[in-house]
């Protein structure tokens, strides 16, 4: 169930996400209208890896933080090692300090 007008709209939203700063699925979802949608963000996020310009697909997690999209990057790691690169500290899979580097779009961009 691929939305290609859908997942161009979550490639945008997903490249004004600051550096050094993350955001969910989820919230990505709702400022699209679709509170149920994050599902179909995350397969918008799987396959933003080639996309021009290019999405910043590490930058969302899950709703707790969790890196559950890393087995789509060309390796396991390589999501962790674009986030540390970033300053953001990743532990276990869990970013730290998730509620103050969550970057919410329904507060920081205008619709």
């Amino acid at each position: 169930m691929e939305n290609p007008d859908f997942f161009q709209l979550v490639y945008q939203v997903a490249r004004e996400i600051p550096y050094g700063r993350v955001t969910s699925y989820g919230a990505i979802a709702a400022y699209l209208g679709t509170k149920s949608g994050a599902r179909m963000v995350g397969w918008a996020m799987n396959n933003a890896h080639h996309q021009n310009p290019p999405v910043p697909a590490h930058r969302v997690v899950n709703r707790s933080g969790q890196l559950t999209g890393k087995h789509h990057f060309e390796t396991p790691y390589q999501m962790q090692a674009l986030l540390e690169q970033e300053g953001i500290k990743v532990k276990l899979d869990q970013i730290q300090d998730f509620e103050t580097i969550f970057w919410n779009p329904m507060k920081e961009l205008e619709l």
